[in-house]
């Protein structure tokens, strides 16, 4: 696989096992929430909530030291192997030092979800699975840090294996815990949140120990390694730091929407939260392709060629337009058969949730390429190292999607499927954005490493 020539074939070779990757965690929510959907409506858009809240309120943190994957690709890219190991061992410093941080905000999620306009029960169910989550949110830092050493150094099946591996054990494990299976207590929405955590602690040591393993770290293992690295970890803090900002800002309006959305009334929470699990079908293995672009971009600016980083960003928009395209056809086509997966373990009083739940997920179709567009295009300036301005339209446009929501919710009072409408105008928006930062930026000329 050469740096110096990217090709489809080298993409996919690390583009491929992220999107399974990527898959293996979509699954993992997915049956999480099918699961919970069996004791009722409450639980299902309580783990929506309840796991978007956690990802929000961690995502500062795990969008800083997620720049690890851009960091060590560089390196790689400019034959800096000692280099990407020390980024890892300082992703570890700043993942210890960002962990207590995380912590301290959990006792004010509970506010937020009362401000949101919840009910009583959905507040108990998503603040329960909320709080589990945020303490395992140390494990959610490493593994973040160790999949962008492998990601950043092309070895992605690495991170294949570690998270299917999480899903094998994620799966079982939540069968048994939330319905009190083989003798053990049935624990509800706790036990889908503590088989979350048992997945996520398996993916770390198999992380942790293929680093430990790798000729990489075996070359240059030794005490000094550990050491503090006050330039990596500037490089590190200074362009890792937008991209977190850029991810929680993100995240929490994004989060706005849903908890908005959810304040219609309990039918309409789980609705929308059916269809987002099928959004996330299609999203979340974009994202491997997102983190794929990223590396590869990464490396060949590190080895100063940006005309391959340009090659790259075009033929992941290929592969990336093709899995869109089959995605929109399932979903338009599908959505009926799609949404009766959950139709079963909801009472007959609830059937009215149905017809809404299809009418989101057949609109979801429409903006599927325009997600692939900005994934694929916010991953080649991240790559780059243009992450402020990444920062910037994203963050502006996802708040002015969220004031819009409570605009159309809190004051026009709009009926739910034109907010969703709404929603997905943001997206294609948000891709046209991306689109005129990559064709006129400069991130062509930028340079991380000297």
């Amino acid at each position: 696989m050469s740096i110096q020539n990217p090709t489809l074939k080298s993409l996919l070779y690390i583009a491929l096992p992220m999107v399974i990757s990527q898959a293996s965690e979509t699954v993992m929510m997915f049956v999480d929430r099918l699961f919970l959907s069996w004791l009722g409506k409450a639980y299902i858009s309580a783990a929506m909530s309840g796991g978007l809240s956690a990802f929000a309120f961690m995502s500062l943190f795990i969008g800083t030291v997620g720049y690890v994957n851009a960091l060590s690709a560089q390196f790689f890219g400019a034959d800096k192997k000692r280099e990407c190991v020390t980024t890892v061992i300082q992703g570890f410093r700043v993942s210890f030092l960002f962990y207590p941080l995380a912590l301290l905000l959990i006792p004010f999620v509970g506010k937020f979800f009362a401000l949101s306009g919840h009910t009583p029960q959905q507040i108990d169910l998503e603040y329960t699975y909320f709080r589990v989550l945020m303490w395992g949110g140390l494990l959610t830092l490493f593994r973040t840090v160790l999949a962008g050493f492998f990601l950043g150094i092309g070895k992605t099946r690495t991170v294949m294996y570690a998270n299917l591996a999480g899903m094998v054990i994620n799966i079982p494990i939540n069968y048994v815990l939330i319905f009190g299976k083989f003798g053990f207590p049935a624990l509800g929405i706790t036990g889908a949140a503590l088989g979350t955590l048992a997945g996520s602690l398996l993916i770390c040591l198999i992380l942790f120990i293929s680093f430990f393993r790798h000729k990489i770290y075996r070359a240059y293992r030794g005490t000094s390694i550990w050491k503090f690295d006050k330039t990596i970890t500037s490089k590190l803090l200074r362009y890792g730091i937008p991209s977190g900002v850029e991810m929680f800002l993100n995240v929490f309006a994004f989060n706005l929407f849903v908890q908005m959305m959810h304040s219609y009334s309990e039918d309409v929470a789980a609705a929308v939260t059916i269809a987002f699990n099928y959004d996330m079908v299609a999203f979340i293995p974009m994202l491997g392709l997102g983190f794929a672009t990223t590396s590869l971009v990464g490396q060949q600016m590190g080895a100063n060629n940006p005309e391959g980083a340009v090659k790259v960003s075009h033929l992941a928009l290929k592969v990336g337009m093709v899995y869109a395209f089959c995605m929109m056809m399932v979903f338009f086509f599908g959505a009926s058969r799609l949404v009766s997966v959950f139709a079963g373990g909801l009472a007959e009083s609830d059937i009215d949730i149905i017809p809404m739940a299809i009418t989101m997920v057949r609109l979801a179709a429409i903006y599927t390429l325009a997600d692939v567009i900005q994934l694929v295009l916010a991953g080649t300036l991240r790559g780059a190292g243009d992450t402020k301005w990444v920062m910037y339209i994203s963050v502006v446009l996802h708040w002015f999607m969220a004031m819009g929501a409570y605009f159309m919710i809190k004051v026009l009072v709009l009926n739910p499927v034109t907010v969703w409408m709404g929603f997905i105008s943001f997206v294609i928006v948000l891709g046209a954005a991306m689109f005129v930062r990559y064709q006129f930026g400069p991130w062509k000329k930028m340079r991380i490493i000297k």
